[in-house]
This record gives structure tokens, C-alpha cells and sequence, in this order.
């Protein structure tokens, strides 16, 4: 269990506005410059070094070296998960609205976009709805599992179940399918090992594009085709 000394660290750092803007704009996977972090959260490069310096300390971020530049990410699913919950929460507190709106505005980030390395958004909702009533997966409330008909199904479309978990190594603590509560349908969709296998798989086979300058995906024509006759998959 984490000190409580760690915990205020943690919840100070994600707590700081900029900070806050900078790990959003990596909640898509991207590694990402100093420069590129300055620009998104509107601070001075310096500014913007500090905040990455204490975060990558913090153990939040982790950094690639490739050639003179290093570029800054989300040091593993469990920080992109504090993040979605952080701000479902948010969203749950803002003021009162005539008309109630949860999650992101932007129609296109509420109809499918990657959550870190996951597929999230109405997309996302409904891959994990079609999945569960096809008797391939199973989710509780905070776990999930695949089962035996699960694993020949997924094999069937392109995803090795057995190949995962090995690749997967020892001293991985990544669980293989586990449902992530969605910011804006408030429902779960996939996350864990199997969460990141299918978006991989989609954007792989040109089911899905990303959108540019956005985290949100569009499902190509083969994509809807697909996801309905062999996920079934239902889209609007």
C-alpha cells in the first residue's frame, strides 16, 4: 500500500493545471517532446522541463531517448487509468447544466478514441458489449477473464490469447482483460493486455484511423463491416 506521503506527491503533481494538460495530451499513447508539452499546456519550454522532470521522478512518465531528442510518456496503463478516473470524477462534479453532458464534448472523442492503448468511447462500450454477450469474455466490476470459447474466437479474428500472455513476460503485473469504467458512456470498456491487443489488431488491419490532432478514431467502412459480421459488433 502506497504511504501517504507518496499518495499527496502523486495527487499533487496530476493535481497542478499545466501538469494536468500535459498528461492528458499523452493519454493517447504518443511519446511526446518538451517542446510539444509547452505548446499543449501553454508554458514557457523551461516551465514546461520542470513539470516533466518532477513527473518523470514521480515515476508518471517515463522517457525514450532516439537520437538528440527525448520524448516523454505515460509510464504504464496504471497512470492512464488514474487519469480516465480522474476525470470521470471531475466531470461528475462540474456545476449543474440544463442539459446534462458527461465525458468529452467533441462528438468524435465521444464516439471512439484511444484510452492510452485501449479502445474507449461508444467504439469501445460496444466491442466489450459484444464480446461479453458472446460468451467471450466476462467482466465483474473491477476484473474480467476470458473464456475457453473466448480464446478460439479471438484466435479466429487474429488474436493469439497464448501468444499475449507470453509475450507478456514474468514480471509484468498487467492483467489480461480487466473492464475500465468509460468517462463519457459510464459503462465499462476493455482495458488490460486483451484491451490493447484488439486496438493494436484494428488499426493494424485498417479497421480504424486516428483522427489528426486528436485522440479520437474513425471506423473505416472495412472496420464497420467487420466489427458488425464477425465481432457483431453494432455501431450507429
Amino acid at each position: 500500500m502506497a504511504s501517504h506521503a507518496k499518495f499527496a506527491e502523486i495527487a499533487a503533481l496530476a493535481g497542478d493545471p499545466s501538469r494536468a494538460v500535459m498528461l492528458h495530451a499523452l493519454m493517447d499513447g504518443r511519446a511526446l517532446t518538451a517542446s510539444e508539452m509547452a505548446r499543449a499546456a501553454s508554458i514557457a519550454p523551461q516551465t514546461a522541463s520542470d513539470h516533466l522532470a518532477r513527473m518523470v521522478a514521480a515515476g508518471l512518465l517515463s522517457v525514450v531517448k532516439q537520437g538528440r531528442h527525448r520524448y516523454h510518456r505515460l509510464a504504464s496503463p496504471v497512470v492512464a487509468q488514474m487519469m480516465e478516473s480522474i476525470m470521470l470524477v471531475a466531470s461528475d462534479l462540474e456545476p449543474a447544466q440544463p442539459k446534462l453532458t458527461v465525458g468529452p464534448r467533441d462528438k468524435s472523442l465521444r464516439a471512439g478514441r484511444t484510452c492510452y492503448d485501449h479502445l474507449a468511447g461508444r467504439l469501445g462500450v460496444a466491442l466489450a458489449d459484444a464480446l461479453v454477450m458472446g460468451g467471450h469474455v466476462e467482466l465483474a466490476d473491477d476484473a474480467g477473464l476470458v473464456t475457453n470459447t473466448g480464446v478460439a474466437f479471438l484466435g479466429g479474428i487474429g488474436v493469439d490469447i497464448d501468444a499475449l500472455m507470453a509475450r507478456r513476460g514474468k514480471r509484468s503485473k498487467r492483467v489480461l482483460c480487466r473492464p475500465c469504467l468509460d468517462w463519457s458512456e459510464r459503462r465499462p470498456h476493455l482495458a488490460g493486455v486483451l484491451g490493447a491487443a484488439l486496438c493494436t489488431h484494428s488499426f493494424k488491419n485498417g479497421w480504424i484511423r486516428h483522427i489528426d490532432g486528436t485522440r479520437a478514431v474513425m471506423v473505416t467502412p472495412k472496420g464497420r463491416r467487420i466489427y458488425r459480421e464477425q465481432l457483431g459488433v453494432q455501431l450507429e
